[in-house]
This record gives structure tokens, sequence and C-alpha cells, in this order.
């Protein structure tokens, strides 16, 4: 009589793997050397935080009256200069009575962007929106057709560094995929000049890019002829992240095996047919990290732009607060304040791009 096979019922694991507690003894407790770091890091923080507790909110002052302020320094922090001063740090030397057009226009940039990271507005569509929000930015920040005229070298704050930030990703990005495959091209020509071109921009600090195209760049214009420096530093910062973002986006071109390629050319698909729907796809999804780590750091560069007398964020803290010398004391809840500003907008471009790995692993295990 032939035997029946008797399937065994599935124990449960040993020990849990899921879950608060295994994530913690992993992670913080996983040897000696972790539960040592994790131990002197609690009983630091044990020793440290309730002083900053004190400091930061039961002796703080949240009123904007200096002469309170000034009372209790040493003891607790002045939030009131955040209170007193906040229009001209978020919106620098903007005109108070038109404050609304750049908060608009902040919104509507940072819709537009929010809007972009999610995959069911990827449509060809989202270009037409880009160029009618950009417009529409541009128009209620600069004035005109209804709208009193605000002149760029008054743009500042907030609105300025999203401006700068957004633009030049958008620009840099398209251009780092022209220079890699540059770098990589058959023709002595075009490869060297994006050889220069990459090495020229990463010898040099961005700061000295941001005082070339400030003022160095108008001296080699003819007579006449002036581009305003907000579109200078546009552009200074948009090659400034492409050379780095190019060798980026080459790494992972270096990382796609040539039989790929090959096997393109085979079927007959031309170079450009190649790249764009075999080669390029995966050499992104290889460096999204990187890629975004440029981003972060375009964004974080956007400070740099004070040296040429655009007061973006910490421009129009410094401007706020260096003319006041009631306020001036207390630089540090104001430089608290726009830290928690640039780790907002860092914090979530960071967390993105861990959705955009982990919807790449999800696409490659299929």
């Amino acid at each position: 009589m032939a035997a029946v096979f008797q399937p065994i019922a599935a124990r449960q694991a040993p020990v849990k793997m899921e879950g608060l507690i295994p994530w913690i003894k992993r992670n913080l407790f996983g040897n000696w050397k972790s539960t040592l770091t994790t131990v002197l890091m609690v009983a630091l923080f044990a020793y440290w935080l309730p002083s900053l507790f004190s400091w930061a909110i039961v002796q703080a002052i949240f009123q904007p009256n200096a002469e309170v302020c000034q009372a209790a320094r040493g003891s607790g922090a002045c939030w009131g200069v955040i209170a007193e001063k906040y229009r001209l740090i978020i919106f620098g030397r903007y005109p108070y009575e038109e404050q609304w057009r750049p908060e608009v226009a902040t919104i509507l940039l940072v819709g537009l962007l929010v809007a972009s990271c999610i995959r069911t507005f990827w449509k060809p569509w989202l270009a037409a929106v880009w160029v009618v929000v950009l417009a529409a930015f541009f128009w209620l920040m600069y004035g005109g057709y209804g709208l009193a005229v605000v002149q760029t070298d008054r743009w500042g704050g907030l609105p300025l560094t999203i401006m700068l930030a957004s633009l030049s990703i958008v620009l840099a990005f398209p251009l780092s995929i022209l220079v890699a495959l540059g770098r990589r091209s058959d023709l002595p020509a075009i490869r060297t000049f994006c050889v220069i071109y990459v090495e020229l921009i990463r010898g040099v600090p961005l700061i000295s890019v941001l005082f070339m195209a400030s003022f160095m760049f108008p001296l080699f214009m003819p007579p006449g002829l002036t581009i305003d420096v907000l579109i200078r530093v546009l552009v200074g910062i948009t090659l400034f992240a492409a050379a780095y973002m190019a060798e980026i986006v080459r790494g992972g071109l270096q990382a796609i095996p040539k039989g790929q390629v090959e096997a393109a050319q085979s079927l007959g698909l031309s170079y450009w047919q190649t790249q764009r729907k075999i080669v390029l796809p995966q050499a992104l999804a290889m460096v999204v990290p990187g890629i975004m780590n440029n981003f972060i750091s375009i964004f974080k560069d956007t400070s740099l732009v004070t040296i040429v007398s655009l007061y973006e964020l910490t421009g129009a803290l410094g401007l706020a607060l260096n003319s006041d010398a009631d306020w001036r004391p207390f630089k540090i809840e104001g430089y608290l304040f726009i830290t928690a500003i640039y780790f907002v907008f860092c914090f979530a471009m960071s967390r993105y791009s861990l959705w955009i790995e982990k919807r790449l692993n999800v696409s490659k295990s299929r």
C-alpha cells in the first residue's frame, strides 16, 4: 500500500524577527561594540537633554520683547526673535506690503515639486504645468501686468532659496546626463570638451564660480549688454552641480555590462534608442542615492549666494539680526529656526530617495 504524504503544519519561528523589540536588539544591542555605543549615547543624552529642555522650553521667552529676552539671556532661549523678525528672515528685503506675492509664488512652486514626485502625475502634460507655474512664479516675484515691479536684487529669503535650488536641479540633471554620455563618447572632440568642463568646474569651489559669474563675467560682455545677476548666479550653480552629477551618472553608465549594448545593436537599435531604453534606466537606478545626495548639496549650497549680495535664507537672517542691535545677541535662536527649515526639506528629499530605491528594488524582484 502506497504511503500518503501528510504535510506538517508550519511552526512559528522560535525568535520573533519583526517589531520594535527585535529591531532594537538587532540595531542597538547586536554586539558588544553596538551595546557600548548605545549605553554611552543614552548616558550623554540623559545628562544633556534636561538642561537643553530647560533652556529651549521651560525658561524660554516666546513673546517678541527685547527687554524681557535680554533679562533671560544665559538661562532661556529667546524665541521672540523669530516672532519679531520672521517676515524679514523668510522674505528678505522684499517690500513688506507686497510679501503676499512671494508667499503665493513659493506655495505654487513647492506644490509643483511635490506633485512632480508623485508617480500619478508623471504624464506628458506635467512639462506644460512646469512652464505655467514657473511663469506665474516669476510674474508674482518680479511684477508687471498689474503688479508693482520688484527688482531681483530685492528678492530673498526662502522663496529665493527654493527657486535657485529647484531650477538648478531641474536644469543640471539633463545637462549632467549629456556630459556623462559625452565623456564616454567615441568622438575625441566631444569627449575632450566634456572632460575639460568637468575637471575645470570640479577643480574650484562654488564660491569661485559664483564670484566669476557675478563680477568677472560682465567684464567680457559687449558694452551696453548686461545680464541680471540672478540669472548669472543660477547658471553658475547649474554648471557646478551638473559637473558633479555627471560623474555620478558616469559611474552608473560604467556599471552596465557591454553585452547589453552589443545586444541592442544587434537588434538594430540606434545609439540614442539604446541609451534611452536600455542603458540610462538601469544606470540611473543604480546611482539614485548619489543623485539625491547631490540634490541635497545643491539645496544647501544656495546659502553661498550671499557673497554676491543675494540674501537667501541664511543671508536674510544675517540681514534681519545684524541691522538691529536689540535682537543681534539672539543669533543662535535664529540659526536654529533656519536649521529646522533646511532639515525639513533635506529630510523630505532623503525619505523620497529611500522610497524610490524601494520601488526600484520591487521592480527588480519582479
